[in-house]
């Protein structure tokens, strides 16, 4: 059953965080990303047709992005001993074979999911230079039944807007898309 994202609070800080990369073991934290003018956190995981769905347009987004100062970094939260696909060995085959241009996160312990309030994957939360959260919602209209193509239009006119410096519309749609899979 789909889940939609939780419409968190406009202006609310970025929680920090310190995962581990799944290709690296790199331990990446939010500090780590302090000079960029904004940045990007994705909730993503292996096996959510929803992610599967817009995955490739995602990665080719944030190959355009990033060189214009919007740091990505994607997380995995789903219970990876329930769901073996999200765990770390199958995220760093991902991350590599899409050749991801950003940090592929696991989140164990899923007290990031809790602290950004994640739903589902995918789940966007785009935050200014001063970490204030600027847009959360969806990639855009297109679903994994329908017939609207993949392109990143929702995400991409709130990125435009915070890396040119203003407020992205506050008309925000949720994402829609797998439930995060808690442990029991």
């Amino acid at each position: 059953m789909a889940e939609r994202s939780k419409m968190v609070t406009l202006g609310s800080r970025a929680p920090d965080f310190a995962l581990p990369d799944a290709g690296s073991g790199r331990n990446v934290k939010l500090e780590d990303f302090a000079d960029a003018p904004a940045l990007l956190v994705a909730f993503l995981c292996n096996h959510c047709p929803y992610v599967k769905h817009v995955l490739d347009v995602f990665v080719s987004f944030s190959r355009e992005y990033g060189p214009r100062g919007l740091a990505i970094v994607a997380i995995c939260s789903n219970d990876a001993r329930a769901y073996p696909e999200d765990a770390p060995p199958a995220m760093a085959r991902l991350a590599k074979a899409k050749q991801f241009p950003f940090p592929y996160l696991h989140d164990e312990s899923q007290a990031v999911a809790a602290a950004y309030a994640a739903a589902c994957t995918p789940d966007f939360f785009l935050f200014d230079r001063s970490r204030r959260l600027a847009y959360r919602g969806q990639f855009d209209s297109s679903r994994p039944s329908g017939a609207a193509p993949v392109t990143g239009a929702d995400l991409r006119a709130a990125a435009d807007a915070v890396l040119a410096g203003r407020a992205p519309s506050k008309d925000q749609i949720p994402s829609v898309g797998c439930s995060i899979k808690w442990r029991r």
